[in-house]
């Protein structure tokens, strides 16, 4: 007589439950408590199959594999309810699965997705690069559309505004790089003085946020989204591989290159994209140094010199 197969545990994985308590302290312990409870409550809600909790998974989310009553591979979402939630529900939404994971089902009060399955261990960065630039380049196009009367995604300017108050704030962990983060804080008033045309925008794209799909070669995930000026999005694009670029002969022209050939590929102003890209830069760097990885932030700062 054979007995039937153990229920699937549905437990947070380490790098998540490390990753939300260092961000969160009791409030994310409390959160990955209810975890298990929250995911089968969905998954029987929705008539889902468990296959196995995707480890080690992100630092944000926990995903769990699953198949729908129909037999189709499906990957069920759990993050932190709220706004960050309902904004990638809204944008997956308007996307409809046009350069972007599709949403089967939302439940963004209590923080949960139900998106199409992909390839979630091969991204762009396992392509050489030129290639991966170019499908980077081509997937973006679609994503770059009119967000829709009474969209609920905020600005590029109110975004970078809190960026910048923050900027502000941690300045005092790099002291020597007064100038860098004084001429980021002044590329940013400029930049938004004239925002430009606004588009929905994917909000973090870079080459590991597109993954390998069935139904089309490569779709975006994990958006932020936000409206506004198309060379913010593309400015995050410019730094990638930067580990590889920074260990290259001839990093600081590399870099230069980047952000005219992905403007003239985009009909993105190269004027506004090594803006977006040198603030996003600094933002990120002093803020890694402020959380203790001087290594990861002096190499941003780096990166915002070359440019």
């Amino acid at each position: 007589m054979t007995s039937a197969h153990p229920p699937v545990r549905l437990d947070p994985p380490q790098r998540l439950v490390r990753a939300a308590v260092g961000r969160g302290g009791d409030a994310a312990r409390g959160w990955l408590a209810g975890l298990p409870e929250l995911a089968g409550r969905y998954v029987a809600a929705w008539e889902l199959t468990v296959e196995r909790v995707l480890a080690p998974g992100g630092t944000r989310s926990m995903v769990v594999l699953v198949r729908t009553a129909d037999g189709a591979p499906a990957a069920l979402k759990l993050s932190p309810a709220g706004e960050p939630t309902a904004r990638e529900a809204a944008a997956l939404g308007v996307w409809d699965g046009s350069g972007a994971v599709r949403l089967l089902r939302a439940a963004p009060g209590d923080g949960v997705l139900l998106l199409e399955r992909l390839a979630g261990a091969v991204s762009l960065r396992s392509l050489a690069e030129a290639k991966a630039v170019l499908e980077a380049i081509s997937t973006l196009q679609r994503l770059w559309v009119d967000p829709g009367e009474g969209h609920p995604f905020p600005s590029v300017t109110d975004h970078t505004a809190a960026l910048a108050q923050r900027l502000e704030a941690e300045r005092g962990a790099a002291p020597d790089a007064r100038a860098l983060i004084d001429e980021a804080l002044e590329l940013r008033r400029e930049l938004t003085a004239d925002p430009g045309e606004e588009s929905l925008l994917h909000g973090d794209y870079h080459q590991g946020r597109i993954l390998a799909g069935e139904r089309h070669p490569w779709l975006a995930v994990g958006p932020r989204p936000l409206v506004g000026d198309r060379a913010y999005d593309l400015a995050r694009l410019v730094r990638d591989r930067l580990d590889t670029l920074a260990a290259s002969s001839g990093a600081e022209a590399t870099a230069r290159r980047r952000v005219t050939r992905l403007a003239e590929a985009l009909d993105v102003d190269a004027g506004r994209l090594r803006g977006w890209a040198r603030f996003r830069a600094v933002t990120a760097g002093v803020s890694r140094i402020a959380a203790g990885d001087a290594r990861r932030g002096e190499l941003l700062l780096e990166f915002a010199g070359w440019l």
